[in-house]
């Protein structure tokens, strides 16, 4: 029988309720001990939460981040097709959007590894339903440049692409440089395009607000904090 690999989500906030969690994500965590993780030591604390009586020390995590390589890739995907079964976990949310675990998803599909995702909270997804922009045709651009000229620049083109096609803009931005690129879109942005900011999406904190650029000017400058965001726009 080929190999399977599990795409496993992890929580966005710390304070979300989880409940997203099923028998099935349960099962699947009990039998497997070979973990692909961007960050060990948060996997570990997520599943010790779950208290299924998992033995952490018995479970092998490997690192697969922004900086594995070509060549730890290659040891990772023969380490999946010998083991039968192992999980890809993200930082955060779900693996393989915005997230590293998508080199070996691509290696899964070549060895004829069998891919089954789960079920989990996405910050994307949510910022995109909770925005109330255009859900039929949307862009996730990542990270944004971080010299102002060069985002200033992203921006504009972005909006005039927004505008020709009805197209949602997403992306993200490092938490503290969340300040920068807001004053950036109140700057760049047509006053009647639509801007949405959603933050500790699942969290205590909660927030997504979504206005007309003119709206938010007449607002005082917001100071969003050092917390994760999604930035979305249309035109």
């Amino acid at each position: 029988m080929p190999s399977t690999l599990f795409l496993m989500p992890l929580a966005i906030s710390e304070s979300e309720s989880k409940t997203w969690i099923g028998s099935g994500y349960h099962e699947v965590l009990k039998s497997t001990t070979l973990y692909f993780v961007e960050n060990v030591r948060t996997a570990r604390r997520f599943i010790s939460s779950l208290r299924l009586g998992i033995i952490i020390d018995q479970l092998q995590f490997e690192v697969l981040d922004k900086d594995t390589t070509d060549e730890q890739l290659k040891q990772y995907a023969s380490l999946m097709q010998q083991s039968g079964q192992s999980v890809v976990m993200s930082e955060s949310g779900c693996p393989g959007i915005a997230d590293p675990g998508s080199q070996l998803v691509n290696e899964a599909h070549k060895m004829g590894v069998n891919v089954v995702p789960f079920v989990g909270p996405s910050s994307l997804v949510l910022a995109l339903m909770g925005a109330g922009l255009n859900g039929q045709n949307f862009c996730f651009h990542g990270y944004l440049p971080v010299a102002a000229d060069e985002r200033n620049r992203a921006i504009s083109a972005l909006e005039k692409e927004s505008r020709l096609h009805q197209r949602t803009q997403l992306f993200i931005e490092t938490p503290y440089r969340n300040n920068a690129i807001w004053k950036s879109l109140l700057e760049i942005l047509h006053p009647d395009t639509r801007l949405c900011i959603a933050f500790d999406i699942l969290g205590s904190d909660q927030c997504i607000l979504q206005k007309k650029v003119k709206e938010w000017k007449f607002l005082p400058m917001a100071e969003w904090g050092k917390k994760p965001a999604v930035f979305l726009f249309l035109a």
